[in-house]
């Protein structure tokens, strides 16, 4: 049975801080940001859009009636939770109006989440193959003002539906992944900003990629030449490209290598305008690729690496099915043009907001531009959500 990704949405906030700008503020050059890190903006969350909020809409971006219907699963997949109880699918399954006979959940596992969201998806239609699963990465990637990871922030979801012959990607049974128990990123849950030993997670993650790599070559017997593209986790492109320095073979053909290379920079076009969204990262990177190649065709295979501080890493397959083109958008930068540049001044006031609850427990928030879905109010401890159909 063929069963993969369907449909792909996104979602990102309404602001963009430009890494010029940061740079500036913070007497830095600015081709530390946009060579160093291949960033060129990063995208800012006011308080009235969280991961809910940007779940929701990129989910409503790909979703009919019909689906809704069909929907018996809503995975979660985030680091930035809103409530250590209540799974943020919830709240997303109420808003899209699923049908009411579905499970929704919560998973966590920093960055990699979304990937083991996506593999129980598989496997949940492979025993129901009338079922859909509607998989969300959604996260707030926020460090802190002058902290070191400060230029890596962003904002944003991506929303997959995995069903029975997909009309995008048809994922291989040759996932292989690897948990190693490191320090490398974490968050306690006392701390609204992660500790980060950004030298040590840069080691981490190249090294789980080499020898994850290497340990599936192993079990699959395959080499980089098979695959049309290799689709990494993006906490800053740079580091990607680095991992895919790291496993192409010296004495790759020269065609292979272009390829590969010109791929890669395909798959990071929209993570330089948005930059890092922890969970969905690597699926943004294969959104991109598949919206802005110029090589790719059915029957490629393409290839991830997902990582996860803490941490765990996987690597999987996936082949692209005839008529892929046809569930894509070609007007995703223009749209991302769109939104509003701010001050390095008020990207401070906007990303760093929080509730300010009065004695029942309540809050009322400033108007800021959202996409469909917004945080309307607190009240007596109790997130009230608004769109579309919730006014």
């Amino acid at each position: 049975m063929s069963i993969g990704i369907d449909k792909i949405g996104f979602a990102t906030s309404q602001y963009i801080l430009k890494m010029a700008d940061l740079a500036k503020a913070r007497g830095a050059e600015p081709e530390k940001f946009s060579q160093g890190l291949m960033l060129d903006a990063i995208s800012i969350a006011p308080i009235t859009d969280d991961i809910i909020s940007l779940a929701a809409s990129a989910a409503a971006d790909i979703l009919t009636e019909q689906d809704k219907m069909e929907i018996d699963m809503v995975i979660v997949a985030t680091e930035s939770s809103v409530d250590q109880s209540k799974a943020a699918a919830i709240y997303i399954h109420s808003l899209l109006g699923i049908q009411p006979f579905a499970r929704s959940l919560e998973m966590k596992e920093a960055c990699y989440a979304a990937t083991a969201g996506l593999n129980y998806a598989k496997l949940y239609v492979e025993k129901h193959p009338n079922s859909k699963v509607l998989v969300i990465a959604s996260d707030i990637a926020k460090y802190g003002i002058g902290a070191s990871g400060e230029s890596t922030q962003g904002a944003g979801a991506v929303a997959m539906l995995v069903t029975q012959q997909p009309r995008i990607l048809e994922l291989q049974d040759d996932n292989l992944a690897q948990t190693r128990d490191v320090m490398d990123f974490w968050r306690p849950n006392y701390s609204t900003t992660p500790f980060v030993q950004g030298i040590y997670s840069t080691k981490q993650y190249l090294d789980s990629l080499v020898t994850t790599w290497k340990e599936y070559q192993k079990r699959q017997p395959t080499d980089l030449a098979d695959f049309a593209a290799f689709c990494f986790h993006l906490p800053y492109p740079k580091l990607a490209l680095k991992g895919l320095n790291k496993i192409i073979p010296k004495d790759s053909a020269a065609k292979v290598k272009e390829l590969l290379r010109a791929n890669f920079e395909a798959s990071i076009t929209y993570s330089r305008q948005v930059g890092n969204i922890y969970t969905g990262s690597l699926y943004l990177g294969l959104l991109s690729l598949l919206e802005n190649s110029k090589t790719l065709k059915a029957g490629d295979k393409i290839g991830f690496f997902s990582y996860g501080s803490g941490a765990v890493s996987e690597i999987f397959s996936g082949v692209l099915v005839d008529g892929y083109e046809k569930m894509l958008r070609t007007d995703r930068l223009s749209d991302l043009n769109k939104r509003t540049a701010i001050t390095v001044k008020d990207y401070e006031k906007l990303f760093y907001e929080e509730a300010k609850l009065d004695q029942s427990g309540s809050a009322s928030f400033e108007t800021y531009k959202t996409g469909a879905f917004y945080l309307s109010e607190i009240k007596e401890h109790q997130r009230i959500y608004k769109g579309p159909h919730h006014d």
